[in-house]
């Protein structure tokens, strides 16, 4: 190769390893009349699900305020907000990759994720346990001994039951299911004896099946769980707006009536209350609310 293709080859070379850091920021490109972009879930009750068919729920809530925030900084009056469905195994990839602005769901805000991308304050803390059987004599984690747990793929309980299971030699047959409804069924089937999962997902879960009496939520906590909306790891400037707003929110107390509308009110599809508190710790947590957790 002469020194002419060589002198190319090496410019080119430059050029791929140069930063994205002429990228633009999501406000600079809303500014410029783009749209927001909010990854919701499924089947992630109460928090983001669909119903009627179209996103609703608890987060999917808090992320609507956000968006009305985010327009009004960037005095972006005809913003368009798209919605797209994420699941657990790509909801982090969705918002490294920058197919998302905001993932508003049921996501843990955990130390290993936060390598990835950034979180805002908590709108949630819960912990994973079991569901079964009504009939079922599974009452802790330990009965599982020979048995089939299922858990969601791409998610933290399902980590921390293979790591357990690995250490403590539990002798656990652990199956993934690709959603939360799906793991849901495979109890309600018999292809699995116990599903774990956040507690709150799971009296969610159940409340919409046909028979709801027919299952049940058991044991102890497992993991702990803060649930926090998710946003990319480098745009402090979008970061500080999402951060400032759930602040206020929280001390303003303006996100009581919105999760009271998701958890101590009917609620689609079958408008059946779950009659779930706001918790000691996620109150004790918005007593000084923080994008900082110690996990």
């Amino acid at each position: 190769m002469n020194k002419q293709y060589w002198g190319l080859a090496w410019c080119l070379a430059a050029l791929c390893c140069v930063p994205a850091a002429t990228a633009a920021t999501v406000l600079e490109r809303i500014s410029a009349g783009g749209k927001l972009v909010i990854a919701h879930r499924e089947s992630a009750v109460p928090f983001s699900y669909v119903a009627s068919g179209k996103p609703v729920g608890y987060a999917v809530d808090l992320c609507l305020r956000l968006a009305e925030v985010v327009r009004k900084k960037t005095g972006a009056k005809d913003m368009a907000v798209e919605f797209v469905m994420v699941s657990p195994a790509n909801r982090i990839e969705m918002i490294e990759q920058g197919n998302a602005d905001l993932e508003c769901g049921s996501t843990t805000n955990n130390a290993e994720r936060r390598q990835k991308v950034a979180f805002t304050v908590p709108h949630f803390i819960t912990g994973a346990r079991l569901l079964t059987k009504a009939s079922s004599s599974i009452d802790r984690i330990e009965d599982l001994q020979g048995k089939t747990l299922a858990s969601t793929q791409g998610t933290t309980p399902l980590k921390a039951v293979m790591q357990a299971n690995r250490e403590r030699l539990m002798g656990i047959k652990i199956v993934e299911a690709p959603d939360h409804a799906r793991g849901v069924e495979m109890v309600e089937k018999g292809e699995a004896d116990a599903f774990l999962m956040d507690d709150v997902l799971l009296y969610g879960l159940a409340a919409a099946r046909p028979d709801p009496k027919a299952l049940k939520v058991v044991g102890r906590f497992v993991t702990t769980e803060p649930l926090a909306i998710m946003l990319p790891k480098n745009d402090p400037e979008f970061k500080k707006l999402v951060d400032e707003e759930m602040k206020r929110l929280v001390t303003s107390r303006e996100i009581y009536p919105i999760y009271d509308r998701w958890f101590a009110q009917p609620i689609p599809p079958h408008n059946k209350p779950l009659n779930i508190p706001v918790s000691y710790l996620l109150r004790d947590f918005w007593k000084y609310p923080s994008d900082q957790v110690p996990f």
